[in-house]
């Protein structure tokens, strides 16, 4: 059986949201012959240039079917998802589709469309606030690898296509063609944890933002009491109006934050060091493992030993 695979691109995609998932597929095609074919579209046929100026010759957009549709992310998006072309033809695939799927930011042009509407989701950590606050039907899961709701399955920031490729694959091939394609790609079958282990997402603050040397000083007390009144004294605030002003310059509650930051370190220090679990909560302000463990299970997706055992795998 062979599936057609449409990915979607437009000018300035990211170049990786595309040849990810394209190698991925290809290479299981070595182990399972004739298990995919790759189609790649634009609005404009031809050569579709990158955000890093290198072009793909994509065809133009299909009415045929496909077992799975793709959509890029990239600077592009910023265009692509007002594109009236381009939402009619996805809105016209994905009914017909097994599977619709996007690539970091590509989740853009599925949530303009309203196929994530009342579904769980993620993008790019970096476009996350943005995206929560235009798309408040969608429920955004910002520290996900990748998230599949029914029938539709959105990715993390670039690199994140070739993981939800590989869990596309695991789902049409089976565990081991995904094992013997990410072994090919030198790559994690699984990876561990979710985007913010990668992303700037503790950094709350930002560099130069309002809250940032407050996130700085909280980041260098986290074994202590970090409570909103503590927070708002530091800023020389009202703990009422600091939480309503850093809840709006960052996107997330003060409590939030200081969680985020405090497994940042716990994270760090679990999979670099053989410390006790225990000593590590201690240490990051969790002040107990069983709390420290339901926090990492949320960020992560999996309790601090895995973590670990992954680290040194």
């Amino acid at each position: 059986m062979t599936r057609r695979i449409g990915l979607a691109v437009f000018p300035d995609f990211q170049i990786l949201d595309a040849a990810g998932p394209i190698a991925a597929f290809e290479i299981a095609a070595r182990y399972a012959p004739g298990a995919y074919e790759l189609v790649v579209m634009a609005v404009r046929p031809g050569p579709v240039r990158s955000s890093s100026g290198v072009a793909i010759c994509a065809g133009p957009l299909e009415d045929s079917s496909f077992d799975t549709v793709v959509v890029a992310g990239g600077e592009g998006t910023r265009d692509a998802y007002v594109c009236p072309a381009l939402r009619a033809w996805l809105l016209r695939a994905a009914a017909s589709a097994r599977r619709t799927a996007s690539v970091c930011s590509g989740a853009i042009v599925l949530a303009e469309a309203g196929l994530l509407d009342g579904r769980c989701a993620t993008t790019h950590w970096g476009r996350s606030q943005a995206f929560a606050r235009r798309y408040p039907k969608v429920d955004l899961r910002p520290d996900r690898i990748f998230v599949r709701d029914g029938n539709v399955w959105t990715s993390a920031g670039i690199t994140a296509g070739i993981d939800l490729a590989l869990a596309l694959i695991a789902e049409d091939l089976g565990e081991d063609v995904a094992r013997k394609t990410a072994r090919q790609l030198v790559v994690h079958h699984r990876r561990p944890g979710g985007q913010s282990q990668f992303s700037d997402l503790v950094d709350v603050g930002g560099q130069a933002g309002r809250f940032a040397e407050l996130m700085a000083w909280a980041r260098e007390r986290l074994d202590e009491p970090l409570g909103v009144e503590r927070l708002a004294a530091h800023c020389a605030m009202s703990p009422r109006n600091f939480a309503r002003a850093f809840a709006a310059e960052t996107g997330v509650t003060p409590a939030k934050a200081i969680e985020r930051l405090r497994l940042e370190a716990a994270r760090l220090r679990v999979e670099a060091t053989v410390e006790p679990v225990e000593r590590v909560a201690e240490a990051a302000g969790f002040g107990d493992a069983e709390r420290m463990r339901r926090a990492f299970i949320r960020a992560f997706g999996q309790p601090p030993q895995a973590l670990r055992r992954a680290a040194r795998a």
